[in-house]
């Protein structure tokens, strides 16, 4: 976009008229992850200081009301899917399928490219992880964490997350 000299500026720094340009000039592709599995990698990763993943959910739960991290908080909320048109969206897990696709839409060798993901294995384990983490947390801290991500599970493609039932 001719206006765009600066790597670090923002999109919120444009007019309306320019950030509808700019959009249109793009391909815009949006990386997903279902909520649950973000807030057990967070846990897992250490970011969280508490013992376990049912104390981790009630403080991310609490941090919901003020100032929550950006680490947990709701998609919708950060990309703005239903205002964004997105051309693609990739769900983690299936990267070697959409990416695949992504790369052969863009006329790019996708089988020398995909090689080394593992998407099976990581979605396996994250199914298996989650199981086991969800039936940790009490019915209440399920129903608040339906809650408060029903935006993304409701826009964007999480049929199958803990947190839809």
């Amino acid at each position: 976009y001719p206006r765009l000299q600066a790597l670090e500026t923002q999109l919120r720094e444009f007019n309306l008229t320019e950030i509808e340009a700019m959009l249109r000039s793009y391909t815009k592709v949006l990386f997903v992850r279902d909520p649950l599995h973000r807030l057990i990698s967070t846990f897992m990763q250490g970011m969280g200081s508490s013992p376990s993943f049912s104390s981790f959910v009630q403080d991310v739960l609490e941090s919901a009301q003020h100032n929550a991290s950006l680490a947990w908080k709701p998609l919708v909320s950060l990309c703005h899917p239903c205002f964004i048109h997105y051309d693609f969206i990739v769900v983690f897990g299936f990267f070697r399928q959409e990416l695949g696709h992504l790369l052969q839409r863009a006329g790019l060798p996708v089988d020398s490219l995909l090689l080394d993901f593992t998407d099976s294995y990581v979605r396996w384990t994250y199914s298996w992880l989650a199981e086991q983490m969800f039936n940790e947390l009490s019915l209440q801290q399920k129903q608040q964490l339906s809650q408060y991500y029903h935006q993304d599970l409701a826009a964007l493609p999480f049929s199958s997350s803990f947190l839809s039932d």
